[in-house]
């Protein structure tokens, strides 16, 4: 088994099929004007981020320079030049959270994880965004990390609920991965 940008075991079936995908679709490019956007959809989806071999690769393949391919990524912000960490947090900023004190839960996020906003922690877990609304607002101030909805936040349990993250993973790191792929995180 390959475990993926998440750390999730898959079959090397599926990474077959991504690696296929991109190759599939560069293999295909006949210089259509167009192509650029879904090349680097597919780059993305393979690497889980545009590395800059892939930005060289895809300028060479379809004439296109790199200052114009690097323009379009970012111009973009569905497109990532750095990998996400294994934990995307995602801080709300609405309106309820604000007047419930986001900015102090954001602040005390950046503080804990030692990042700012967009940046990935060093050791490749957590990944920090804003968003404008996370629809939870009768729970503000709330955040997300990857799919699950921590709410009434406040500096206190945030901090203890990003170290029991840290600490899930610094245990399952002397472990192996359960076949599933899950690792056992706070919910």
């Amino acid at each position: 088994m390959i475990p993926d940008r998440h750390g999730s075991e898959k079959g090397e079936g599926a990474t077959a099929v991504k690696q296929e995908n991109f190759s599939y679709r560069l293999w295909r490019y006949d210089g259509a004007p167009g192509e650029l956007i879904p090349l680097l959809q597919s780059a993305q989806d393979h690497f889980g981020y545009i590395p800059r071999r892939a930005i060289t690769y895809i300028s060479g393949v379809t004439g296109i320079p790199e200052s114009e391919v690097y323009g379009v990524i970012t111009f973009y912000s569905q497109f990532r030049l750095q990998p996400m960490g294994k934990y995307v947090v995602r801080a709300c900023a609405g309106t309820a959270c604000h007047v419930s004190g986001a900015k102090m839960i954001i602040d005390t996020i950046e503080d804990e994880l030692g990042v700012e906003v967009g940046e990935t922690t060093n050791d490749g877990l957590f990944t920090l965004f804003t968003v404008a609304c996370i629809g939870c607002c009768s729970l503000a101030p709330v955040m997300m990390i990857n799919d699950s909805t921590h709410g009434r936040l406040t500096p206190a349990s945030l901090r203890k609920l990003l170290r029991e993250y840290r600490r899930s993973e610094e245990r399952s790191a002397g472990e192996s991965t359960p076949v599933d792929g899950q690792s056992e995180v706070p919910e």
